[in-house]
């Protein structure tokens, strides 16, 4: 048989199995003693029966005008006889019998105290220097019976009892457990990234070591990842000097040299560092989304951090090429301002360097707070979308870029308890790429139908 894997089912099987045998062992040790004690007590009252009987009988034979008769007493009435009784005389001739007593039955006087054979107990008993000698018999299918019924006495409560303990224990096994399940529930309610300590307090004495393991493994992996984010903050921040220093040098270069090949190398130096320093300001980015608070205690405006980010961006793309469209009314959130700047940033940006060239940018803001960005595009197959939103994940690696940007909204998508959804093709159409997310927002039942663009 399988050991069940539930801790409650465990207890309680070991349990029920434990009482079931000890209420079985203290059954049988008791029908033992019961036995022993039953037999002294049928003994007495067989001793007692024969010396009862025995003055009677002795009487009866002295007074009979016939000596050399057999008297077998008739019952009064009906009735169930366990004692049986033989009187004789020395010679074994029987001078009076019980009624229900079988002659063939008895053994040969032996003496005086008791005898057994394989269906009786007998007890023989004189009087009248041994010359009245009386035998009372009992069968042992008498004795059996009654152990028989004192051990079901003992072993049908069980069949009661078992049932209800085990119920009682499960009960309270389960019961004992219920701060195990709360703690439990907690772990199971905590977001990816929510490495704070479980509160514990109410936890069993037995099990509260667990919970501080876990605990201290917690803060352990809290303090890494704080230690990462920040390596990553810092060295991002102070990468930002010594970059626009090295960019500013390289224009200088490239502006007082007269010779092509040093212009050309000092233009490929520019570019790399604009990239480090993108790269270094995406590294900022998820260490702020990682780690940052991005929820706060006041509501502001999305649409205007929206339209923000899409004017800068549009100043360095193809005129009209971002298409932004906004609600009538505000769009009230209580994420950060500036995550909702990056995030926004960083889906747009991924539409610009990775969609169709030259392709339209749609850029949506609902008034229920869902954002939606599509790109025109080829499609891009699942395995790949599932896979972009990892850190240095590109959908084709000729491709330009940090490999960061969908990484940090899908970090910030987290810690906002809202998925992140990529989709390709975009609905409704044969190709291209959607990016969607709906924001912590004040939501209508029905948003706005008349909406206003921006290019």
């Amino acid at each position: 048989m399988r050991w069940p894997a539930s801790l409650q089912a465990r207890l309680g099987l070991t349990l029920g199995l434990v009482l079931t045998i000890l209420w079985l062992a203290a059954a049988s040790v008791t029908a033992l003693i019961v036995r022993g004690e039953m037999d002294e007590v049928f003994d007495s009252a067989l001793r007692e029966t024969a010396e009862r009987i025995l003055p009677l009988a002795v009487t009866d034979i002295i007074g009979r005008e016939d000596q050399g008769v057999t008297q077998r007493l008739a019952p009064i009435r009906a009735h169930d006889e366990f004692f049986t009784y033989l009187v004789r005389d020395d010679g074994g001739r029987v001078l009076l019998q019980s009624h229900a007593a079988d002659a063939a039955m008895f053994p040969p006087w032996t003496g005086a105290g008791f005898h057994e054979t394989a269906s009786h107990r007998f007890y023989s008993d004189a009087a009248l220097q041994d010359t009245i000698r009386i035998t009372v018999a009992e069968p042992l299918e008498h004795r059996a019976s009654v152990a028989r019924e004192i051990q079901m006495g003992l072993g049908l409560p069980l069949l009661v009892v078992v049932p209800i303990a085990l119920s009682a224990i499960i009960l309270a096994v389960r019961f004992s457990l219920a701060p195990l399940r709360r703690f439990r529930s907690k772990l199971d309610a905590r977001g990816a990234r929510d490495l704070s300590e479980v509160p514990a307090d109410d936890l069993p004495h037995e099990i509260a070591p667990l919970a501080a393991t876990l605990n201290g493994l917690l803060s352990r992996l809290r303090d890494a990842f704080e230690a990462e984010r920040s390596f990553a903050a810092n060295a991002a921040h102070e990468l930002r000097t010594p970059l626009a220093g090295a960019i500013a040098q390289a224009q200088r270069l490239r502006a007082e040299t007269s010779d092509p090949a040093t212009e050309a190398r000092a233009t490929e130096i520019e570019t790399t560092l604009k990239r480090l320093t993108r790269f270094s300001e995406r590294l900022m980015q998820l260490a702020r989304a990682e780690g940052g608070q991005l929820r706060m205690d006041h509501r502001t405006d999305l649409r205007e951090v929206a339209r923000l980010v899409v004017d800068d961006l549009g100043r360095m793309a193809t005129p009209g090429r971002i298409t932004l469209t906004l609600p009538d009314t505000a769009v009230l959130s209580d994420i950060d301002p500036d995550a909702f700047a990056i995030l926004c940033r960083n889906l747009v940006e991924n539409a610009l360097r990775h969609g169709a060239a030259s392709g339209p940018v749609d850029v949506t803001l609902t008034a229920v707070g869902r954002l939606v960005v599509a790109n025109e595009g080829p499609v891009l197959p699942r395995e790949t979308l599932n896979r972009l939103t990892a850190r240095f994940e590109r959908a084709h690696a000729s491709a330009d870029g940090s490999g960061l940007g969908l990484a940090i909204v899908a970090a910030i998508a987290n810690r906002i308890g809202s998925p992140l959804c990529l989709e390709s093709p975009r609905p409704g159409a044969a190709s291209g790429f959607q990016a969607s997310i709906v924001l912590p927002t004040e939501t209508t039942d029905s948003e706005t139908p008349h909406i206003t663009s921006a290019t």
